[in-house]
This record gives structure tokens, C-alpha cells and sequence, in this order.
């Protein structure tokens, strides 16, 4: 498998590569960081699916790679998040969140979404190149979790900064020293909530921590920074990469410019023709495990290839085909299972609204440059795009 980070072929594509790999086996032993440490890859979806639902791949990362000499020197509030941790600790964890993400809970910041898209395609004028990923896929959907987390408008950009550094794939001291930096500034927020508490998100998690125990201050600052990270990288690449599909396909396009209210119905089929998340973070086995004919020792990490995963034929007929009429609800963008993504409804709603504002105020959108000239974020575990230079 080539390396993600140094391949441009693979960033751009890396479809055939993963059929290639799927084809060949669905479950294969591979090499990683530059061949100094080896993990079974997982590109075939019935297998993917069966692996994220496995209590036998631990998510406890800290656990695994205790004692290994390891020179990484993460924030412990970002190395021991809920995204790397097992039940009990990750159900306790979960419950204490889920109720802010819930379907009827996104519906009511609904109109402050659209009026967060309005105020930043505000800045688009007919005719005019306009930077799709820096105009609104990055800022919407920062703005919803600032104000969920109640996060100061004057602190988001340096916020905004850190986060995306800890994606910074061959940067192990720029992901480290962000991770100091997030963990740092959330535990100043967090002290001057206390001392002037409000109605966000983050003020119900103190709370809940200072008069039940439930939570550490560890645990704590850890969900705050886990809930910026989450609430926001997924759902922008999301909108840059449904942006680019839709204009490299249009009938599908003109479809939805024509009737909107498919929308919906579409966003199915869009996270799984180019997800948002093209590896699931971190596990390992913890006993030995059979993944559909491999059988992978215990203490092995594995790699669960959700965007393989979702181009296998298998499960969806002609992959590389987008069909918004396809039921791709098994799609896997959002992972599957206990570690299911907690605001995939939140997604939906933004990437929904925002695709909708998008047709209905500039139909003409269409790109600006030659799509072989876009540039692809250089890192493993998320697909999004640097930049998606449009016009209308």
C-alpha cells in the first residue's frame, strides 16, 4: 500500500489502489510508517462492518502502546479521549454527550445553520472565484460547535489552527505541541466557565462533573477537545468532498438544483463515494481474532479502510458510480457500532443546509480550475480537500 501522505496519484484517487488491495484480499497484512511497524488493512466492507462492531479490537490506544518506548508526547486529555477508550468507561463517556446530538436536538439549531451559511456565501459574488473550502466548509460548521461548546468568537481561529495541526500526518512534534495547546486553552475555558457558568454544551459537562463525579477534570478537558475536533473536520470534508462530486457529475447536480427537497435522500450516496474519514482511528486486537478468511494474532493493530469499504462491489454494484438513487445506507463514512460517530446528525443537517443554500443562490456553480490541479490534505486518516476553488 502506498504511502497516503507522500503518493499525490493516491490522494487524488486512491480507489484503485484499494480495489486492487480488496481484490487481492479484503484483510491483508501491511506495512506502515516507512515498513517500522506492520497492521492488518480491512478493505472489504462485510469485513469493515464486522471489525467496528468487534468488542475484540480494543479502541485504548494509551494501553497499547504503553511500554513500547514510544517518544510521542500527546496532552493525556487528548491521548485518553472517549474515541480511544472501551466500554465501561467509553458507555459512561457517551451517555453524558449523546442527548446534545440528537435528531430532534440538531433540528433546533437548524436555523442557525442556515443563517450561518447565509452570512458566510454573503462574501461569493456571481463571477467571482470563490474558495468553496475556505468560505464556508471549514468556518460553518466551526462556528455550530463554537457556539454549542460556548467557545469565545475572538479564540476560534488560534482553535481552529490547533485542530487542524493534529492532523499533520509525518509532524509527530506539530501534532504533539497542538495537542498541548488544545488541551491548555480548554482547560482555561473550562476554569472561566466555572466562574461565570452559561447554557452551552461544555457548561452541562461541568456540571455533571461537579455535582455527580461523573467526570475528571481529565475527562473533561478530554470531551472538550474530542467535541471541537469531531464536531467539526469530519463535517467539512464532508462538504468539500460532496461539493466536488456533485460538480464532476451533472446530471446528479442538476438534479438537485432542480429539486432541492432530494437532498436528503442524496447525502446517503455522498459520504460513501468519498467519505469524510478514509481510516478508522486506532484499534487492536486483544485476543486473536478472525477477520473473514485472516486470522490476525492478538496484540496487532488493525486499520479499517472505510472508503474501501464503501467501493466495495459486493455491497454496492458499479462503486465508482455516484447514483443518488442508490440505497447506501450501509454506507460506513460514520463508522458502525458502539464508536458510531455521535454527531453524524449534525453532518447530515449542516452538509443538507448548506449544499441547499449553495444550488439555490448560485445554480451555475460550477469549478474554477481543473480538477487535476485541486490539492488533496496530506494525511491518513481523513480525505478532504485543501481547497475548492468554484465559481458561478
Amino acid at each position: 500500500m502506498p504511502d497516503s501522505t507522500d503518493d499525490p496519484r493516491f490522494l487524488r484517487d486512491p480507489y484503485p489502489a484499494y480495489a486492487a488491495m480488496r481484490s487481492a484480499c479484503p484483510v491483508q497484512l501491511v506495512s506502515a510508517d516507512s515498513g517500522h511497524h506492520t497492521s492488518y488493512l480491512v478493505t472489504g466492507h462485510a469485513e469493515a462492518r464486522a471489525a467496528l462492531a468487534d468488542p475484540r479490537l480494543s479502541k485504548d490506544a494509551a494501553a497499547f502502546f504503553a511500554g513500547k518506548g514510544s517518544r510521542r508526547r500527546l496532552h493525556p486529555a487528548v491521548a485518553h479521549n472517549m474515541l480511544a477508550s472501551d466500554p465501561p468507561q467509553h458507555t459512561r463517556l457517551r451517555r453524558l454527550v449523546t442527548k446534545a446530538f440528537t435528531t430532534g436536538a440538531v433540528a433546533k439549531l437548524h436555523p442557525f445553520i442556515a443563517q450561518t451559511a447565509d452570512e458566510l456565501l454573503a462574501q461569493w459574488r456571481d463571477g467571482e472565484p470563490f474558495d468553496f473550502v475556505a468560505g464556508l466548509a471549514v468556518p460553518l460548521p466551526v462556528v455550530v460547535i463554537c457556539e454549542l461548546l460556548g467557545i469565545p468568537e475572538t479564540d476560534r481561529p488560534a482553535v481552529q489552527r490547533w485542530s487542524g495541526e493534529l492532523f499533520a500526518a509525518g509532524r509527530p512534534g506539530a501534532i504533539d505541541a497542538a495537542s498541548h495547546h488544545m488541551a491548555d486553552y480548554m482547560t482555561t475555558l473550562i476554569a472561566a466557565k466555572r466562574l461565570a457558568p452559561g447554557n452551552s454544551l461544555l457548561d452541562r459537562l461541568i456540571s455533571a462533573r461537579d455535582d455527580d463525579s461523573h467526570l475528571t477534570e481529565e475527562e473533561l478537558t478530554s470531551l472538550a477537545v474530542l467535541l471541537f475536533v469531531a464536531g467539526h473536520e469530519t463535517t467539512t470534508n464532508f462538504l468539500g468532498n460532496a461539493t466536488l462530486a456533485l460538480l464532476q457529475h451533472p446530471t446528479a447536480l442538476h438534479r438537485l438544483r432542480e429539486n432541492p427537497n432530494d437532498l436528503p435522500g442524496a447525502l446517503d450516496e455522498l459520504l460513501r463515494f468519498d467519505a469524510p474519514l478514509s481510516l478508522a482511528t486506532f484499534r487492536y486486537t486483544t485476543e486473536p481474532i478472525t477477520l473473514g478468511d485472516t486470522a490476525i494474532p492478538a496484540g496487532t493493530p488493525v486499520r479499517i479502510a472505510l472508503s474501501a469499504a464503501n467501493r466495495d462491489p459486493q455491497q454496492f454494484p458499479a462503486p465508482d458510480v455516484l447514483d443518488i438513487d442508490r440505497d447506501a445506507t450501509t454506507y460506513l463514512s460514520f463508522g458502525h457500532g458502539i464508536h458510531r460517530c455521535l454527531g453524524a446528525a449534525l453532518a447530515k443537517a449542516e452538509a443538507e443546509i448548506a449544499l441547499r443554500t449553495v444550488l439555490t443562490r448560485f445554480p451555475g456553480v460550477r469549478l474554477a480550475v481543473p480538477p487535476d490541479h485541486l490539492e488533496w490534505r496530506r494525511t491518513r486518516l481523513v480525505r478532504g480537500l485543501v481547497s475548492l476553488p468554484v465559481v458561478a
